[in-house]
């Protein structure tokens, strides 16, 4: 069974940085596809980041991250990172890693098959 466990959320100022990292346990995580969504209260959980097996593709929610987020993952380390900068108050939002044996929908939350429990990011301006 493969296990997603999340870290690196926590309260921050606007402009500020963080990074959050999600480790994985029970499966081959170089064979996953790994994705970033986030669940802001009373809205729907929407997508931000994906990245492929190989880290050679990846993929962003573009309204959502305007080129202030960053996946990336570790492959050694069973490991996927979203480096986010320039935080506003509205990236406030549980964020959850999710992740997938299957390729394509990158940013479909529907797609996949394995999520964690969530890490609270909190920015206040």
């Amino acid at each position: 069974q493969v296990q997603l466990v999340e870290s690196g959320g926590g309260l921050v100022q606007a402009g500020d940085s963080l990074r959050l990292s999600c480790t994985v346990s029970g499966g081959t995580f170089s064979s996953l596809t790994m994705g970033w969504f986030r669940q802001a209260p009373g809205k729907e959980r929407e997508s931000v980041a994906a990245i492929s097996w190989s880290a050679g593709s990846t993929y962003y929610a573009d309204s959502v991250v305007k080129g202030r987020f960053t996946i990336s993952r570790d492959n050694a380390k069973n490991t996927v990172y979203l480096q986010m900068n320039s935080l506003k108050p509205e990236d406030t939002a549980v964020y959850y890693c999710a992740a997938k044996f299957r390729v394509g929908a990158y940013l479909s939350r529907y797609s996949y098959n394995y999520w964690g429990q969530g890490t609270q990011v909190t920015v206040s301006s």
